[in-house]
């Protein structure tokens, strides 16, 4: 698949887990059914390799890596994303998002020693305010105080380790590692950590009644992780952890049009001035709208 196809996919499929994720709350703690999203994508993709008799043994230190890549994408991000919406509306939230990218970008440089792209960093600028003028309405329910701060806080810290995943990620990934085993292994002992989690705050363990959960869990894992997290890492091998980081821009989009089918979501002018900054944001670091600029001054050496 291209580039293209590949960033499509994750877009839509991302979009449509927000309406997915809303089946999921009520009956059982958010970080069980994080802990339960993850391990049935685990077994389907261990399923597919040992269908496909693909190898799962990998070297050790590769194996370390994608210990804290788990660690990192899969159960610091999501349990501690999980909380800080607890706190904050969802409009923070998807602001936020757009400091992945920086992240990304900023880690990219440091840790991998891959150069700061202009194209990426405008388009995330861009990314940021449309996304701003997208959830501006929603910014009037903000109440401020320190439980606003605490939930800004929890996101803070959930997208930087998203961001050090990617980064974490994409260096496995340039090891030559297959991206499906990766896959199984980051996650599974993403599994792992968030069960220790668990066991150590004495949740309670329970079923839902409400086939609803099973069916969203489902599409979840299957598509929302397995087949998306696969694309996903596939952009991260090709494109780059900075430029594959923009689809947390744009998949809100996707979201905010299945709300308007199912949850009668009201457009407003800014929201679709918004979307088009996005777009535009999304062409520019992509590289598809080419800028005319000064070249980045260099050291002299």
């Amino acid at each position: 698949m291209t580039n293209t196809q590949l960033f499509t996919a994750v877009v839509l499929i991302w979009g449509s887990t927000w309406l997915a994720i809303t089946f999921q709350f009520g009956e059982v703690d958010p970080i069980l059914s994080v802990a339960f999203r993850f391990f049935l994508a685990a077994m389907i993709l261990g399923a597919f390799c040992l269908f496909k008799k693909l190898s799962l043994k990998l070297p050790l230190h590769i194996h370390f890596k994608m210990a804290i890549a788990g660690l990192c994408l899969y159960a610091l991000d999501y349990t501690l994303l999980y909380q800080s919406q607890q706190y904050i509306i969802s409009a923070i939230v998807a602001v936020m998002s757009s400091c992945m990218v920086y992240i990304n970008v900023v880690l990219r440089r440091v840790l991998l020693k891959k150069p700061m792209r202009r194209e990426v960093i405008i388009g995330a600028t861009c990314g940021m305010v449309g996304i701003s003028l997208i959830f501006m309405p929603e910014f009037g329910k903000i109440k401020a105080d320190h439980l606003l701060i605490l939930g800004i806080s929890f996101a803070f810290v959930s997208f930087f380790f998203a961001g050090l995943g990617n980064v974490l990620s994409e260096r496995i990934l340039d090891h030559g590692t297959p991206v499906i085993q990766m896959n199984f292994w980051a996650m599974s002992y993403g599994v792992l950590f968030i069960l220790c989690y668990v066991l150590f705050q004495d949740l309670e363990w329970r079923l839902p009644t409400n086939p609803h959960y099973y069916f969203s869990m489902l599409y979840l894992s299957l598509f929302g992780s397995v087949l998306a997290f696969g694309a996903y890492m596939k952009l991260l091998r090709q494109m780059g952890s900075d430029k594959a980081a923009y689809v947390v821009l744009v998949y809100p989009i996707v979201a905010l049009l299945l709300s308007t089918l199912f949850e009668s979501y009201q457009w407003h002018l800014e929201a679709l001035i918004g979307v088009c900054v996005v777009l535009l944001g999304n062409g520019i670091a992509m590289g598809k709208i080419p800028l005319v600029l000064p070249k980045w001054p260099h050291a002299k050496q």
